[in-house]
């Protein structure tokens, strides 16, 4: 079968990972984030777009300095180009993500279970996909 189905609520719940990639196309890329609470996902810009989702928990988005508050529900889109950070403010619940990249920007199936493992993997895209 092309393509991915999967039940993304239960997923990004369950998910205790900082980042795990599911599913790589060669177009987009998906992928569960769980952040600790107080910890951001670090300022970035991204040369594509992006979606985020919160499952679970609260926080803010910034982008190009301006900050929204999210919780459960809250959708973000981050054009190219846009500097951005998603914090969790919570004292003591995990913030549960789920992103879309477009296209992708991890390398297929990577995993970090903490902000410090991603920061230390200078991985990337590769060119490979899922399929």
């Amino acid at each position: 079968m092309k393509g991915f189905v999967i039940n993304i609520e239960r997923e990004s719940l369950k998910n205790a990972d900082f980042r795990r990639v599911l599913y790589t196309a060669k177009h987009s890329q998906l992928v569960v984030m769980s952040l600790q609470p107080q910890e951001d996902i670090g300022e970035e810009v991204h040369k594509l777009d992006q979606f985020i989702r919160c499952e679970a928990g609260e926080g803010k988005a910034i982008l190009d300095g301006v900050e929204n508050d999210i919780r459960d529900g809250y959708a973000v889109v981050v054009p190219a180009g846009t500097r951005h950070n998603f914090v969790n403010t919570s004292e003591d619940k995990p913030m549960k993500l789920y992103t879309i990249y477009s296209p992708p920007e991890h390398r297929d199936g990577a995993v970090h279970t903490t902000k410090s493992d991603a920061e230390a993997d200078e991985e990337e895209f590769n060119g490979k996909t899922t399929e």
